[in-house]
């Protein structure tokens, strides 16, 4: 089966003050490291989904523009399910800076035609470090036509569905799943990533 990825970057950033792709993580800006950890996973294609294509996107990397109206994430899944060419989606957000590649690996092997995977810690999915399959495209545009643009809400119905599985997170694996809203956050976590 194909993946394609996408780096999730269009968030305003309004607790940060500035746009956190930019930010050092160790010695390279969060968006580096992030594309940096795709393309270890060799997908077929990569994409950037922001509101605006960044000044930092390398040229070999697509920029797909949120679709329209931008309601946060759920519009660069929306816009980027439907412009890949591949059977599966690896979405990763640019504020996941302790992700892995083991992680990620992991949740990869657990999908399967037609269906994807959704990490989840406690009760709560984490929408933005998931891989979804082609099939779900119709359901994040009609979710975005909607009123609710909750991705908690839109998962649960495709785990309920039975096109995305759910990956229980282990204790161990939770530290990936931070993400960062401001600076003190990078500076207050004393793990590297593994």
């Amino acid at each position: 089966m194909k993946i394609a990825a996408v780096l999730l970057a269009g968030g305003e950033s309004r607790r940060m003050g500035r746009d956190k792709a930019t930010l050092l993580f160790g010695e390279k800006p969060l968006w580096k490291n992030q594309l940096d950890l795709l393309r270890k996973l060799r997908p077929s294609e990569i994409f950037v989904s922001a509101r605006t294509d960044p000044s930092w996107r390398p040229a070999d990397i697509q920029f797909v523009a949120d679709a329209e109206p931008s309601r946060g994430p759920l519009s660069g899944m929306a816009a980027s399910l439907t412009r890949m060419r591949s059977n599966h989606l690896l979405a990763l957000a640019i504020d996941m800076p302790f992700m892995s590649e083991q992680c990620l690996r992991r949740i990869c092997r657990k999908m399967e035609h037609g269906r994807g995977v959704v990490p989840i810690i406690e009760d709560r999915a984490e929408p933005l470090s998931a891989v979804y399959p082609a099939e779900v495209a119709a359901d994040f545009c009609a979710a975005l036509k909607g009123t609710d643009f909750s991705l908690q809400a839109l998962i649960k119905k495709l785990v309920q569905a039975g096109t995305l599985y759910i990956y229980p997170v282990t204790k161990d694996e939770e530290r990936f799943y931070r993400n960062v809203n401001r600076e003190t956050d990078l500076s207050s976590f004393s793990e590297k990533r593994r």
